[in-house]
């Protein structure tokens, strides 16, 4: 793969061998400015699930309410997002090397082997939703048919091969994608807002179906697994503030527009099918660029994080033999539609993502500081076990307010996040490494 746009020097060793970094530092002749990774950030932010959250958000809830939710929601990740990145940006390490630095080898191999099941598990299902989508859009609107197989195929080569690409791919595609995005949120806004005034928009009277708190959690728990792993992008950065401007940008600017533009949309029709309510519009066209560009560069990037997990726990894989593998596994499974019966599995193990941001970020800040920087196979454990019993504390916490079971705060992905990164604090003052932060 290619270093990202704007480095200093080429793409590939004299060998023609991947320099996206997957297990070091990224060096400093390879770091880019902020807005790279930004748009990045933003095109991920304009993608179909995005709108469809804030669809089903406010037409759960009254307006007001929901915009409440959004923006508590989006600042909540954004926080969560200004701390991951930032922490990527300062050591230019994948969010894989960092966990691996956190947990140990042996017991990174367990954080990284799910974050890989689970991100390409979410490549399939991207997959099948983008068949879908297009099947659907074509038989609508041009009354075209075609074969599902056919979609899945092409959409599962396209999202490979950019991603065999790297980051120079998906940063290129991003910049690109990124304005007509833009003007396809601005007519939908516009579209939804020109039925009424915003006054009245606030005012909308219905019976609340769910409360502010799990309206909270719903925006949450659909943006935070991007905002745990922002460091596989924010490690090209060239200071860690350009991580926060990413996060701020992505998160608190992006995010709540998109999400107000569907549910007002929504909302407006009384239809929470996202597609129907861009046909019904007269905005097909807007429905093809969303579906299309935002699955593409959600999906290429689910694919590149995937394989920076799969070679950080096992270094030494052949990078676009890895990506190529990876990419026709998860097609394949679009195919058979075995992720119709894997869903469940799916969202659950996205759940236990969250804590591992709070033992990275407190593992980083005040436990090891040190060993975040330097020789880092020196710094390296075999396995920390304090750090996998808070990640266990905070997943079980995640995993219980997932089913509504416990509440702390009223936001599960927050509560998950706080246990685990309480119970690191605590429990590493009891490691007997940290009297030398970088023993084995």
């Amino acid at each position: 793969m290619n270093a990202p746009a704007g480095t200093e020097s080429g793409g590939s060793g004299p060998d023609g061998e991947s320099l996206e970094f997957a297990t070091e530092p990224v060096p400093r002749g390879h770091r880019v400015g902020w807005i790279r990774v930004g748009l990045i950030s933003a095109m991920v932010a304009f993608s179909l699930p995005t709108f469809v959250t804030g669809a089903e958000v406010l037409l759960a809830i009254d307006n007001a309410r929901g915009m409440d939710a959004i923006l508590m929601g989006c600042a909540l990740v954004t926080l969560i997002g200004s701390i991951a990145g930032a922490i990527g940006t300062r050591t230019h390490l994948s969010s894989y090397m960092l966990a691996r630095i956190a947990f140990g080898t042996r017991g990174a191999a367990i954080v990284n082997i799910a974050f890989a099941i689970s991100l390409l598990g979410w490549f399939g299902v991207n997959i099948d939703l983008f068949s879908g989508a297009i099947l659907r859009l074509l038989r609508d609107t041009l009354d075209i048919s075609a074969p599902p197989w056919a979609i899945e195929l092409f959409a599962g080569v396209l999202m490979t091969v950019t991603t065999i690409y790297g980051f120079r791919a998906i940063n290129t595609l991003s910049a690109l994608l990124v304005p007509a995005m833009m003007v396809v949120t601005a007519v939908l806004l516009y579209q939804a807002l020109g039925e009424r005034s915003f006054a009245d928009t606030l005012n909308v009277l219905q019976v609340p179906e769910i409360g502010l708190g799990y309206a909270i959690s719903s925006i949450v728990g659909g943006i935070i697994v991007g905002a745990v792993i922002l460091p596989d992008i924010t490690r090209f950065i060239r200071h860690w503030r350009g991580a926060i401007f990413t996060a701020v940008l992505a998160y608190l600017l992006v995010q709540p527009i998109v999400m107000v533009a569907g549910g007002l949309a929504a909302d407006l029709l009384a239809n929470d099918d996202f597609l129907d309510v861009l046909i019904v519009m007269g905005l097909s066209w807007a429905a093809f660029v969303i579906v299309i560009a935002g699955s593409w560069v959600l999906n290429s990037l689910n694919l590149y994080s995937t394989s920076l997990s799969v070679e950080a726990t096992f270094p030494g894989t052949e990078n676009r033999l890895l990506i190529v593998v990876l990419g026709a596994l998860g097609t394949v499974a679009a195919f058979m539609n075995i992720l119709d019966y894997f869903l469940t599995f799916l969202f659950y193990l996205a759940i236990v993502f969250v804590p591992v941001a709070g033992v990275i970020a407190v593992d980083h800040f005040f436990a090891r500081p040190s060993a975040y920087f330097g020789e880092l196979v020196a710094a390296e454990r075999t396995v920390s076990p304090m750090a996998l019993a808070a990640w266990a504390a905070g997943s079980v916490v995640a995993l219980l307010g997932a089913e509504e079971m416990i509440r702390l705060t009223g936001v599960a992905a927050l509560d998950a996040m706080l246990v685990s990164a309480s119970g690191y604090a605590i429990l590493s003052r009891f490691d007997p490494s940290l009297s030398n932060p970088r023993a084995a």
